[in-house]
This record gives C-alpha cells, sequence and structure tokens, in this order.
C-alpha cells in the first residue's frame, strides 16, 4: 500500500521499499505496547483483503505544544479503496473504540491542504481547523477535535 504512489502522494510522495515498510510495522506493534493504543488494520469484509491502516497515536512530531499533547488520528488506505466511506467509517470506530478505553478527549490530526479526500473524513468526524504549519517540507493544516 505504502509502495503506491498514488496512496502517498499526500504523505510526501515517498514510497517505502520493503525493509521501510517492515520497520514501519514494527513501529505500529510497538506503539501499541508502550502506550495501549495506535493504529488498527482495515480489512474489507467482502473480500478479507487488508485495504489499510486508521487510529490514534502518539507522532512526538514537535510541530506545537497545543498539537503534540494530543492523541494524533490518522488513516491512510489502498488507492482501491477510495471513494468508498471506508476511512470515515473505521475512523469511527477508531475514535469509538478510544473513547471508551482511554476516555473522551481532544485529538488532532495533520492533513495536506489538497487532500480533499483526507479533509472531508476529518471534517464529518467533527474535526476543525486550527492552524497551518510546514511539516517535512511542506503546508499541513492542523485540526482538531474537541469532545462534547
Amino acid at each position: 500500500m505504502r509502495s503506491d504512489p498514488n496512496v502517498v502522494r499526500h504523505l510526501g510522495d515517498r514510497v517505502l521499499n520493503r525493509e521501510e515498510a517492515w520497520h514501519r510495522l514494527t513501529r505500529i506493534v510497538g506503539h501499541w505496547v508502550l502506550r495501549g493504543y495506535g493504529l488498527f488494520a482495515v480489512v474489507e469484509k467482502r473480500s478479507g483483503a487488508f485495504i489499510g491502516e486508521v487510529g490514534l497515536f502518539d507522532g512526538c512530531r514537535g510541530l506545537a505544544p497545543d498539537f503534540d499533547n494530543a492523541p494524533e488520528a490518522g488513516w491512510i488506505l489502498a488507492a482501491t479503496a477510495h471513494g468508498k466511506g471506508y476511512a470515515g467509517e473505521a475512523a469511527l470506530a477508531a475514535h469509538c473504540w478510544f473513547a471508551a478505553t482511554h476516555g473522551e478527549q481532544r485529538s488532532v490530526c495533520i492533513i495536506a491542504p489538497d487532500n480533499h479526500g483526507s479533509l472531508r473524513v476529518a471534517q464529518k468526524l467533527g474535526y476543525k481547523r486550527f492552524g497551518q504549519v510546514d511539516y517535512q517540507g511542506g503546508p499541513v493544516t492542523m485540526l482538531e477535535r474537541v469532545p462534547g
């Protein structure tokens, strides 16, 4: 999935080789051990195919105190799953799970300004824009979701 340029175009256009993909997987597993939450695998019910990752995590990005002190939401789906509502459905389920297990709390996310699909998902989840910063050589919109 992360070796598909159509999937990573809003993530800095960098595809992962096999070794980098393995390191990413071990980082995801380690996050669960350290924090008790993280990214879930998204599997299409009909086919049983792995189609993405979604969840909340601690990105330790160093963007700003009002960003870094909250769980960060993220979602990435295979190109074949784009536009089918899977990202929103899976992200909502992840947020509900997180609230049930860690308490309702503010969360954040960053999205490239031209990633209209992800911005729509964030809006449907209740995220609102609260800033813009440069991250890894490009602008990203910072969004927050406040419970209540």
